[in-house]
């Protein structure tokens, strides 16, 4: 379906309750395809990891959008924004079907995304023992200083084809896991991304200092996954490339503060980077930051400079905002969810050395889309919508006589939308009219 002109609107196939967290208040933060296709993995405010297995008719006409049902959902011990399936994924095969997570003051977790449940559940005592069963991991990884024997806090995790090993991105570091667990200990390389905490040079121009809150590996040079190069991105606005296959040394360290300035004269504005991605043919990298109205594009094996800017998507959240790439005819695209519940579309990516308007947008959400993912065969996207934010000076002044509920005093005011989903949307006009 690459080359293909694809139009708004799309077909709404699927849906989960749009009012999630109108009781509980909670909402959906990022949602991801497993290898194969078949089922969505998503994160929720409350800690937990919900798994929604696609129906084998999805693309079959039908009257209307159908509800999204979850088949399993896993609470986690402490809020996490990292989760990594299987690459081998496979829901043909329940030996495949686990995902990482890493949690505050905890070891990395590897669970099964479909726990074996008792098979007595009726009664408070059987469902609070099938929750604990649900909630317990396969496996742990222990990531530690040794120093104080003290938890890291995971910020990343990448976990790539053939799956034999993963790396997990924290403040100043980057460690690569045997999944096997035959390093018990701890992780088989480390890479410090400054050369000491108590170095001279920290933070003056050596490294990256700051937590590598992304990380993205290129396409493999050949089929045992060889080749790759692992880009990461921190906080502080800095961005690394590194061979973890040959050696624990930076391949290149840049800034990506004022690139836009400098390339372009236009100003996205940027609080960190949240999240990287190559593109299918592994030559560029879209850099996406916390607080910006736009995304970077760098010629990581060409010119190693700032190609383009994708403007367009207006950001004033603290929420990470996912992005997805996906192969065209001509360059790649990029789709990218906004604070406004839009989804934004570009083009030809990798042709142009400019400022980039989207080539369309859509409205999909009342809410910010916490990840727009597109499926391997193109058919198919799926959004992720909810989140928090401020309500206006009028709706304050309800709140404060009692009239409105959902506002959270105790937070600066801050609200939870009353919108949280995910939706499957056909691409290409097939299944339902939205």
């Amino acid at each position: 379906m690459a080359g293909n002109k694809r139009r708004p609107p799309f077909a709404c196939l699927l849906s989960t309750d749009t009012g999630l967290n109108t009781l509980n208040r909670r909402f959906y933060s990022s949602a991801q395809w497993t290898a194969d296709g078949t089922v969505i993995l998503a994160l929720s405010s409350d800690q937990t990891v919900s798994s929604f297995v696609l129906p084998a008719d999805l693309l079959q006409p039908a009257g209307e959008a159908r509800k999204l049902g979850c088949q399993a959902s896993i609470k986690l011990p402490e809020p996490t924004q990292t989760l990594a399936a299987a690459p081998y994924f496979s829901l043909a095969n329940p030996a495949s079907q686990m995902f990482l997570v890493g949690c505050r003051d905890h070891p990395l977790h590897l669970y099964h995304a479909f726990p074996q449940q008792p098979e007595d559940t009726t009664g408070a005592a059987a469902a609070a023992a099938a929750a604990a069963v649900a909630s317990r991991p396969l496996y742990t990884y222990k990531l530690i200083r040794h120093e104080s024997e003290q938890y890291i806090t995971p910020a990343s995790l990448l976990w790539e084809y053939p799956g034999t090993h993963f790396v997990c991105g924290s403040a100043n570091r980057i460690d690569l896991f045997d999944v096997s667990g035959h390093c018990s200990d701890g992780p088989t390389v480390t890479v410090p991304t400054i050369p000491s905490r108590r170095h001279i040079a920290k933070g003056s121009g050596v490294g990256m200092k700051g937590t590598v809150a992304a990380l993205a590996s290129s396409p493999p040079a050949d089929a045992n996954g060889h080749g790759s190069i692992l880009a990461a991105g921190t906080w502080t606005r800095w961005m690394g490339t590194y061979d973890l296959h040959r050696s624990d040394r930076v391949v290149a360290n840049w800034s990506i503060a004022d690139a836009d300035q400098k390339a372009f004269r236009i100003g996205l504005g940027g609080q960190g980077v949240v999240q990287t991605a190559w593109s299918p043919c592994g030559r560029y990298l879209v850099v996406n930051e916390r607080q910006a109205d736009g995304l970077l594009v760098y010629d990581i094996r060409g010119t190693g400079q700032l190609l383009a800017v994708l403007k367009g998507r207006r950001s004033t959240t603290q929420q990470r905002l996912h992005f997805d790439v996906f192969p065209a005819e001509t360059g790649f695209e990029v789709w990218a969810g906004t604070q406004y519940g839009t989804v934004a579309v570009w083009e030809g990516v990798g042709m142009q050395n400019d400022a980039i308007d989207p080539s369309w947008t859509w409205k999909a959400h009342e809410s910010p889309i916490g990840s727009t993912i597109v499926h391997s065969s193109g058919s198919v996207a799926a959004t992720c919508s909810g989140g928090w934010g401020y309500p206006r000076e009028q709706d304050l002044d309800t709140a404060s006589a009692g009239a409105d509920s959902t506002l959270d005093g105790y937070n600066h005011h801050s609200r939870i939308f009353d919108e949280s989903s995910i939706k499957i949307w056909s691409v290409g006009g097939q299944g339902v009219t939205a």
